[in-house]
């Protein structure tokens, strides 16, 4: 007959009863516990641009053309053909120096026909100058009469004249002749040439245009909004053919009248002291600045609008080895390829976030890893 083991599996359920006891005495001593407290938040590393506040410029730039202060158009003082020109556009010529030459010929005959009636008119005068001495002889002697006197010497006087003005016609003739060599009233560059060699040009016409570089001033057009501040505004030059050297730049006129087709005046800026590869014609900027409050130069990428308008994110002074930031409005007066210039409550010295504004909330913890030029990208 079998035993049943009912009895064991009785005498199992105390222990087993005890171990499930165990481990639930255990997991409800777990969940007791209290939470472990949350890791501190790192720094987050950012890149500063320290401030640096000068006077601030109320800047427009208008663009314009190099010229001469002086400009004549050159022509022959006498009429005739062109026979040659010596010559080219932007040749420097010198004081004297021979441009062009006309056909002289014709003037030549008109000297030495000038030269047949001042002969003529010599021997008229000695053949009057000694009817007249004859004459005062016959009328001392008794044998004319006193009107017959008086009309030789006035035939002499009349014949005296002609001979003079037959010299005045020879030295005009001769004068004509040298006008037929053309030559450079003063030092300059040819800068147009109006007429070429085999062409008839009456006297007082153009042949070509002479500048004097001497003097060289930007010729710019401005609206009549920018006509209230000239007077006053610090003017400087910038040319597209080097960019980076200012030339220094003053105001010499202003149009008293706007150009009837665009409205806008024409301002000549002297270039006093303009070095030599500024050459005529060439294009260039003048830049206007009015003195102004102070303002900070800051890298474009420092600026951020979280829908109240521009903002920086200014560090405020280290606590632990980390600083928190706070938002600086901010109002900006220019905007360039990679800076901007901005007014607000910043400080000499204050530290911005220069990159990835957008990314940072107000108070957050940050760390500096680099700082960068106030001005610029690098």
């Amino acid at each position: 007959m079998t035993i049943p083991r009912a009895p064991a599996l009785l005498l199992s359920l105390p222990i087993l009863t005890g171990i499930g006891m165990g481990l639930l005495t255990a997991c409800n001593g777990e969940a007791s516990a209290p939470p472990p407290a949350p890791a501190a938040e790192s720094p987050r590393p950012v890149q500063v641009a320290e401030v640096v506040l000068s006077s601030a410029r109320n800047l427009s730039a208008h663009t314009g053309v190099v010229q001469a202060r002086r400009e004549v158009e050159v022509g022959f003082r006498t009429g005739g053909r062109i026979v040659s020109r010596a010559v080219e556009v932007g040749q420097p010529v010198a004081a004297g120096e021979v441009l062009a030459q006309l056909d002289p010929a014709d003037l030549g005959l008109s000297l030495r026909a000038a030269e047949a009636d001042l002969a003529s008119a010599e021997a008229q005068s000695r053949q009057a100058r000694n009817e007249a001495a004859r004459s005062r002889e016959l009328r001392a002697a008794g044998h004319v009469s006193a009107s017959y006197d008086d009309q030789r010497v006035a035939s002499a006087r009349a014949a005296a004249e002609r001979v003079a003005s037959a010299q005045a016609a020879l030295e005009l003739a001769r004068n004509r002749l040298s006008y037929a060599t053309l030559r450079a009233p003063s030092p300059g560059v040819v800068t147009a040439l109006l007429a070429e060699a085999g062409q008839v040009v009456p006297e007082g016409q153009a042949v070509l245009r002479l500048a004097d570089p001497a003097e060289r001033e930007l010729l710019v057009r401005v609206p009549e909004s920018a006509l209230p501040g000239l007077a006053t505004a610090q003017a400087e030059a910038r040319f597209w053919a080097r960019p980076d050297v200012p030339v220094a730049a003053r105001l010499r006129e202003v149009a008293p009248q706007a150009d009837a087709a665009l409205r806008t005046y024409a301002v000549r800026f002297t270039l006093d002291a303009a070095p030599d590869w500024v050459a005529l014609g060439m294009t260039g900027t003048i830049r206007l600045a009015q003195p102004g409050e102070a303002a900070a130069r800051l890298p474009l990428s420092a600026l951020h609008d979280r829908g109240h308008g521009p903002m920086v994110w200014r560090l405020l002074p280290p606590s632990g080895g980390a600083s928190r930031i706070e938002a600086v409005p901010v109002q900006v007066l220019a905007l360039a390829e990679q800076t901007a210039e901005v007014t607000g409550p910043l400080a000499q010295g204050d530290q911005v976030v220069a990159l990835g504004p957008q990314l940072l909330d107000p108070g957050q913890r940050v760390r500096v890893v680099q700082t960068r030029l106030s001005a610029t990208l690098r």
